[in-house]
């Protein structure tokens, strides 16, 4: 378990969560990436997805960049973050088209005023326009802003995204089989569709992040930004302020911190037109980080023993906050954030789609049968380290 992360209350894994809803039905494609349900508009030929998620407390970020140099505009990204986290869930299951979106935000109005809303639709209604190019249509249906100051410090941006899909299209994650090679898309970067370079944080662990980095004068100026539940020697306890650098590049820690979510729609809309009955899976490492692979499939034992490059924003989190590599590799995506199952055959091909599209990608790793066939394993090996995972 992510001992860092649970001290300022925040679970990678979600256990209690799960536990939740491990009763419900799980849908008419049970082990999917996303509970997939019968048509909403009753025709048996396809499904329906619906999936709701959000900017998290990356926001808490942006909001101490608008506050300390009156920037509204850093919540252009958190719109993003908040379509994104929803987006490419989708795209785990074969959706990669007509997406409609509707958006929640909670503020307390005291704190945050209207150039922040105007500046979270700029960023939701900037990410349709960059997807159209590339004959994807995200919708936006508009929303709810609630001024909730009693229950909110200073403010949630949250999105729900629908789409249909055709049944037979469905890419279902329980077709992950031994021999599958593992294809993993780079999180930092500049894919060709994005307007500066990407550190790769995504909008998973900033809880962490943001309080092993930031200076403990932020937990003075900004106490609306922590949780008074929190014990104070896990507040702020870093040494950056927003305008440092990251070490050994030219990114701010802010900048790094505040980087919009990549979508991979771009590049999972190629790979599906031209190879989608040789993908067995996709998985968005988002909540659990490099371990989210283990919740899907029995019986696997998924080795990631070729990894991307770790960007520097993680080994500066991992450094600055004595964070082991193996609770990283829990909250943190530490370098990719999508991977690609499917056969050997076609995965240079797949790469090949991403680096077309300014992202670096290659076969991180591959999928053997576990020794236990009702549970699976995951083995990480990074350099001279090798950590192990299981369910």
């Amino acid at each position: 378990m992510a001992d860092r992360y649970l001290a300022r209350g925040v679970s990678a894994a979600k256990p209690d969560v799960h536990s939740a809803i491990a009763s419900l039905d799980p849908g008419v494609f049970p082990g999917a990436f996303c509970k997939i349900v019968a048509d909403a508009a009753g025709d048996e030929r396809y499904a329906s997805v619906m999936h709701a998620d959000g900017a998290g407390t990356k926001a808490a970020v942006a909001y101490i960049a608008y506050k300390e140099a009156d920037r509204p505009e850093v919540f252009e990204g958190i719109a993003q973050d908040a379509a994104v986290m929803n987006i490419d869930d989708l795209l785990c299951v074969g959706v990669t088209d007509r997406f409609l979106l509707s958006n929640t935000i909670g503020r307390n109005a005291h704190r945050v005023d209207g150039r922040v809303l105007e500046a979270l639709i700029r960023g939701y209604e900037r990410l349709a326009a960059d997807l159209r190019p590339f004959d994807i249509t995200l919708a936006l249906a508009g929303g709810e802003t609630a001024d909730v100051g009693d229950l909110v410090a200073t403010i949630v941006v949250d999105s729900t995204v629908f789409a249909r899909i055709r049944r037979d299209a469905v890419v279902d994650a329980t077709r992950i089989r031994a021999g599958d090679v593992i294809v993993g898309l780079a999180s930092s970067g500049r894919a060709a569709y994005e307007r500066e370079d990407n550190s790769g944080i995504g909008a998973n662990g900033l809880t962490l992040a943001r309080h092993v980095l930031l200076h403990g004068e932020y937990a003075t100026r900004f106490p609306e930004t922590y949780s008074p539940t929190m014990s104070a020697d896990v507040v702020y306890r870093g040494r950056f302020r927003l305008d440092d650098r990251v070490p050994g590049t030219t990114m701010t820690v802010g900048s790094a911190l505040l980087s919009p979510t990549r979508t991979f729609a771009p590049v999972v809309r190629q790979v599906l037109d031209r190879h989608r009955d040789a993908v067995s899976g996709i998985i968005h490492c988002s909540g659990g980080g490099q371990t989210k692979c283990l919740r899907f499939g029995r019986g696997l034992h998924f080795v990631k023993d070729r990894l991307l490059p770790i960007p520097p924003i993680f080994r500066t989190i991992m450094d600055e906050g004595r964070v082991p590599k193996r609770e990283m590799f829990e909250v943190f995506n530490m370098g990719h954030r999508l991977e690609i199952f499917c056969r050997p055959a076609v995965a240079d091909a797949m790469a090949g789609i991403a680096r077309g599209l300014g992202i670096e990608a290659r076969i991180v790793g591959e999928v053997r049968a576990n020794d236990a066939a009702d549970s699976n394993r995951l083995t990480i090996v990074d350099g001279k380290d090798q950590l192990t995972y299981a369910t």
